[in-house]
């Protein structure tokens, strides 16, 4: 999946959560509602959050050097982790002693004319945000399931936004009832309350956002139904006799690794066995672009019986790779061999 398409959503949220907050503090300022000015900090944070995304969507693209073999994609997961300490630390905390301040020392709310026209024009902007990290979401592959989808989703500038996206919408509509009871009922609890709620609220997703980029900043596996494809796809070739359970990395969002092990036929050549590598190799990119990196460990068959002569030991044991940035290359190195 192309990192355009990712930038893309973090662009539409940024754009959005900065106009939002700059409206969202004259409304703070003009009503005095604490809720208000929770939000005002809660798309402040967002905002800074879309930018350190972007620095991670940038650095991540780096190309591989001597220190970092593999590429920089998992710079991506670090600054997505940042981003949710920051919305756990700076938003929620902010939110929450913002709302037991209020509640400690509660002030009367003034005209909630201009809260209300900030909180509408906020949802349709956060939802505008919103739906387009949905729609980037569900084209993606992935399973139907959506809230599936958003969990195996290994891209934190896209899961990030919608789980942003989704407490800011949660937290309108929070804002929305302090205010209007608080004023109904002239009871300035009610919107002390309600920024308490929505700090919880900024609190749990950030939660929730560091259980996500934690796996995928330790390394996490592609998707199980993409394994299982892949093991079929490799066991279908008529060279190959079985094949073991592939072992997968996300490098990045869209480069994986994978490390696959595969049990020929006997009585086949070293030369039918490089050219089933091949084979094999150009079937899975074709069926998945984003393995990059692509590792086979080729085992021959129990009693298998080399017609060209190679030894056993050579055979035993081939590993072959075909770097993503070579793709006419082709590297054997016998694991016998020093």
């Amino acid at each position: 999946m192309p990192p355009s398409r990712s930038t893309k959503v973090v662009y539409a949220a940024m754009a959005a959560n900065l106009g939002i907050a700059a409206t969202k503090f004259l409304a703070a300022a003009a009503t005095g509602s604490s809720a208000m000015l929770s939000e005002a900090i809660h798309s402040v944070i967002d905002t800074s959050n879309q930018l350190l995304l972007l620095l991670g969507l940038h650095r991540s693209q780096r190309p591989p050097d001597e220190t970092h073999p593999f590429g920089h994609g998992k710079e991506l997961y670090f600054w997505g982790l940042i981003v949710a300490i920051l919305l756990f630390g700076v938003g929620g905390g902010m939110a929450l002693f913002e709302g037991v301040w209020h509640l400690l020392y509660p002030r009367p709310l003034e005209n909630p004319f201009w809260a209300y026209v900030v909180l509408a024009i906020a949802s349709v902007f956060e939802s505008i945000s919103f739906s387009v990290a949905i729609r980037e979401l569900l084209s993606r592959r992935g399973p139907a399931a959506f809230w599936l989808r958003v969990h195996r989703s290994k891209d934190p500038s896209v899961f990030s936004t919608f789980f942003e996206d989704l407490a800011a919408l949660l937290g309108l509509v929070v804002a929305f009832l302090g205010i209007y009871f608080g004023h109904r009922f002239q009871n300035p609890y009610f919107d002390g309350a309600a920024s308490v709620v929505i700090g919880i609220i900024l609190a749990l997703v950030a939660l929730t956002l560091v259980y996500e980029t934690r796996g995928l900043l330790i390394g996490e596996s592609t998707n199980p139904e993409v394994v299982d494809d892949i093991c079929r796809l490799v066991a279908a070739d008529p060279a190959v006799h079985k094949c073991r359970t592939p072992l997968t990395m996300h490098l990045s969002p869209f480069e994986i690794l994978l490390n696959l092990e595969v049990v020929f036929k006997q009585n086949i050549s070293a030369e039918e066995q490089i050219a089933a590598v091949e084979r094999l190799e150009k079937a899975i990119r074709e069926r998945y672009p984003s393995m990059t990196r692509i590792f086979i460990e080729a085992r021959r068959g129990e009693g298998a019986r080399p017609a060209d002569g190679t030894s056993s030991e050579q055979l035993d044991r081939i590993h072959v790779e075909r770097p993503a940035h070579a793709p006419g290359a082709l590297e054997l190195l016998d694991r016998g061999k020093p």
